[in-house]
């Protein structure tokens, strides 16, 4: 199969992630670096064997077709509409945007210069949440008629030595984690019709607690870090969403979906694996059997014991997609989608209104263990 050249725009934490994680998938190799901190950029390039560039030359280098925007979510879209006003194809973190409008300038400059955009999260390729897809697409459970989210801890405060930007516009519980929770759902059930919600926030600021030069140091709170959302899906279901860096501790489970015929217990949609669980009629919960997924086996330690983590797994099925002439699953379609559900969920808390979404989409074609295999180098 071709290789599609790639670069990265935006040195900091995540880069190191889809620079060791891209030599799993064979349509991918990185090629460049580039990042406003061009001491970063060298970094990075020494660390992985790639090149160095300031963000105008990757932009021009003609052995680069897909650029990976990796900037802060307040840039992404001045970003990625260079990428694309380059010439060549973008994938961006997550949130892709921070506003339906500048979603849907990408989606018009993309189809107007033939490019595909794509953005994460892709864990939702993960082998438990596709495990999950499976076993609703073959009606496991009947009918999904209603279901629970729950994304909530105490923020960012006690961990990052630089949290401010987590608690301003663009940011907050939904749109940081939001898109982990927001798109599963969409992949497992489809598009959202309609949202409601309430939000506040606990406190006017927070304090880091992190050791540093910056402990103790008082920040603001500019965007709610409460949001308690009921979200109405095209097909009937309808689903709460609680989100929250205002909870010490909970046990409420991370998604539960509830069908006609049983119930499913989905893992924590922010890491591609975890064990799925399931409950008939008889209400008797009990693990779904393992299946044979490459994207849920572990394959990173982590304190809390090991993980599977396939990042750019969303990244190489675009690229595959690029050159097999098919629909990539972490689509424009699907991150706009999702960028229309979590702001409008935000102007909900505003208004105290229903908020009907202007988006739609196609659910992401399911990922098989055959599927994840043909990705994989």
């Amino acid at each position: 199969m071709n290789k599609l050249g790639v670069g990265i725009i935006g040195c900091g934490n995540i880069s190191a992630a889809y620079l060791r994680l891209a030599p799993l998938f064979k349509a991918l190799e990185m090629r460049a670096v580039a990042d406003i901190n061009i001491d970063a950029a060298k970094a990075r390039a020494e660390e992985f064997g790639v090149r160095a560039l300031d963000v105008d030359g990757l932009l021009a280098d003609p052995d680069i077709d897909v650029i990976v925007n990796l900037t802060i979510p307040d840039a992404h879209y001045a970003v990625t509409s260079a990428i694309l006003e380059a010439g060549k194809h973008a994938y961006s973190e997550k949130p892709l945007v921070l506003s339906l409008d500048e979603g849907e300038k990408l989606r018009a400059l993309a189809d107007a210069r033939g490019l595909r955009v794509g953005s994460a999260p892709d864990t939702f390729l993960g082998g438990s949440h596709q495990l999950a897809r499976a076993g609703i697409d073959e009606g496991l459970v009947g009918d999904i008629v209603a279901g629970t989210c729950h994304v909530m801890s105490h923020g960012m405060e006690h961990w990052h030595p630089n949290p401010d930007f987590f608690f301003l516009p663009g940011a907050g519980p939904v749109l940081d984690v939001g898109p982990y929770y927001v798109t599963n759902l969409i992949q497992l059930i489809g598009p959202v019709k309609r949202v409601a919600a309430l939000t506040s926030s606990a406190t006017p600021t927070r304090t880091i607690q992190t050791e540093g030069p910056r402990q103790g140091e008082e920040i603001p709170v500019k965007t709610p870090t409460n949001i308690h959302a009921l979200l109405d899906f095209e097909n009937g279901a309808t689903i709460t969403l609680s989100a929250s860096w205002d909870i010490w501790a909970h046990r409420h489970s991370s998604m539960e979906l509830y069908g006609t015929e049983g119930s499913l217990f989905v893992p924590d949609p922010n890491f591609f694996g975890g064990e799925v669980g399931h409950a008939g009629r008889d209400g008797k919960i009990a693990p779904l059997p393992e299946w044979d997924h490459p994207f849920g086996k572990a394959n990173q330690e982590h304190p809390a014991g090991a993980r599977a983590n396939y990042r750019t797994a969303g990244l190489a099925d675009m690229a595959q997609a690029i050159v097999e002439g098919r629909p990539h699953r972490c689509s424009l379609d699907l991150a706009i989608h999702a960028v229309d559900v979590m702001t409008s969920i935000l102007k909900s808390g505003e208004t105290g209104n229903f908020v009907e979404l202007t988006t739609s989409c196609e659910r992401p074609a399911a990922l098989s263990p055959d599927d994840a295999l043909r990705l994989m180098g």
